[in-house]
């Protein structure tokens, strides 16, 4: 498969996960008498990854998120020169996302980015209000997670044709748990997006959501085959 068929798969996944993960929690989240809450939410995140993985993981592998193809990359699942151009289209698959979930949520009376618009934040932006170092350790930690259980469920040692289901799974659990702390990152792109319109704060939040997860993410790949033994070859 040619890398530009890869890269527009990558861009379109990840328009995916944004647009009906973050657009759950904008549109849907507290809808009048029947919202989603905190659980729908989660699920519609966990949805938007399953989901893409059966539609594209034949094409471009579904990262879907920098700190995938950074975990894949260190822990030698696909090439290091490859990083660069997948983390550019899933960031462009993010901000438009974000800009399609923008025209929409505006169109309803009373909108306003004041409400957050889905970023993920910290200390007075947290919605728990949690500092700013137990976002760092929750959102590093939960990354460190999601690539295990990627790089676990997609070992050729694995059962076939599962993987998609539990990195589904995983990060619906993983916005379970982290919702109240960070408003759930574990992924530079899909932050990135919001972020852009909110401005302000959502901009100088904004690193700790590419470092953690880059870091969680790059630790997995490196621990991943210590203790699985040789990784699969396979990107």
């Amino acid at each position: 498969m040619s890398l530009g068929k890869r890269l527009t798969a990558e861009m379109m996944g990840t328009f995916w996960l944004v647009f009906g993960g973050c657009g759950s929690a904008v549109l849907a989240a507290a809808f009048p008498d029947v919202g989603i809450g905190l659980l729908g939410v989660s699920l519609a995140f966990g949805l938007t990854v399953l989901t893409m993985a059966y539609a594209i993981g034949h094409i471009s592998g579904c990262h879907l998120n920098p700190a995938v193809t950074v975990g894949l990359a260190s822990g030698r699942r696909f090439p290091w020169s490859e990083v660069i151009p997948y983390v550019v289209a899933q960031v462009i698959g993010a901000v438009v996302a974000a800009a399609v979930l923008y025209v929409i949520a505006s169109g309803k009376s009373g909108f306003s980015l004041a409400g957050g618009f889905a970023s993920n934040g910290y200390a007075e932006h947290s919605p728990g209000g949690y500092t700013m170092v137990a976002a760092l350790v929750a959102e590093a930690v939960l990354t460190f997670m999601f690539l295990m259980i990627i790089l676990g469920a997609t070992d050729s040692r694995a059962p076939a044709g599962f993987a998609p289901i539990a990195i589904g799974l995983g990060l619906t659990l993983i916005h379970l748990i982290s919702i109240p702390v960070t408003n759930t990152s574990v992924n530079p792109a899909r932050s990135t997006g919001p972020a852009l319109f909110v401005g302000g704060w959502a901009l100088q939040q904004l690193w700790l959501f590419w470092v953690a997860p880059l870091v969680g993410g790059f630790l997995a790949g490196v621990v991943y085959p210590i203790i699985a033994g040789e990784p699969d070859k396979k990107a």
